[in-house]
């Protein structure tokens, strides 16, 4: 079973068109010289550069090969989108990284034609740290590198249509991730918030999870060889609710911080 070490706070970001890991401090990055595969292994060559957070340009903290996302995990949310509750195994979709923004990004609402009712699901964001298939549920959570936020953006009138999800999922900007990837925390039992022009609209807790973290990484690492920075989203408490063009979404996790993004 994973040891839990001190956090880390690390940052991926753009700075004088050279793309960098960084760890956060207060307002300042602590600039590495470092590859995801370093950082992995706990090798964090630093630098001595500092650098304003304000004055370089967020990434996606992650580039994955692919991003995996478990739905109908919490009851209320199941119900609330039409799914099954409690189910015995986990529901799966994919999202292409083509979906991906990062924190202060623009969420993108597709032409009324192609959709007419677009949502928000804040979730909590698995990055994995090493290759495996077959993973044992025992030694799942080693697999996980650290922890972010995701907000599962949704054409929900095209999943409700749609015999599958990759539509209704799959549009670009609908994959909000970051800002940053926290790890050494138990993502077992994290708060999950969701404002939506500040008022509360998703208030829930990992723990609140029909099926475990642990057992999910296992369950789908038996579908598909998982890889270095690859994201597991763990799905929506309930309380998505459709957004408009000029809304502002925060999703707030505990022990993480919060991920914003502006409606267009």
């Amino acid at each position: 079973m994973k040891t839990l070490q001190q956090a880390k706070t690390i940052l991926r970001y753009k700075y004088h068109d050279q793309i960098y890991y960084g760890l956060v401090e207060d307002d300042e990055i602590i600039e590495l010289c470092s590859t995801f595969t370093d950082l992995v292994n706990d090798e964090l060559n630093v630098d001595g550069v500092r650098v304003k957070y304000n004055e370089v340009e967020i990434l996606a903290p992650v580039a994955p090969s692919k991003i995996v996302n478990f739905g109908w995990t919490y009851a209320e949310h199941a119900t609330e989108t039409g799914g099954e509750a409690n189910l015995a195994e986990p529901f799966l979709f994919l999202k292409p990284p083509s979906s991906l923004i990062p924190d202060q990004g623009e969420i993108i609402l597709p032409s009324t034609h192609l959709s007419k009712q677009v949502e928000l699901e804040g979730e909590v964001a698995l990055i994995i740290g090493k290759r495996g298939k077959n993973i044992k549920e025992e030694d799942a959570l080693d697999y996980v590198f650290g922890c972010t936020i995701f907000n599962d953006v949704t054409a929900r009138d095209l999943t409700k249509s749609d015999p599958q999800f990759t539509r209704g999922k799959g549009f670009d900007t609908f994959g909000p991730l970051g800002p940053y990837i926290v790890t050494g925390i138990d993502p077992s039992s994290l708060s999950i918030k969701t404002t939506l022009n500040g008022n509360v609209v998703q208030d829930g807790n990992t723990n609140q999870m029909s099926l475990s973290i642990p057992y999910l990484i296992s369950w789908v690492s038996q579908v598909m060889t998982l890889e270095p920075g690859d994201v597991l989203a763990t799905g929506s408490p309930s309380g998505s609710c459709p957004m408009k063009s000029g809304d502002t979404v925060i999703v707030e996790v505990e022990k993480i911080g919060k991920l914003t993004n502006y409606v267009k």
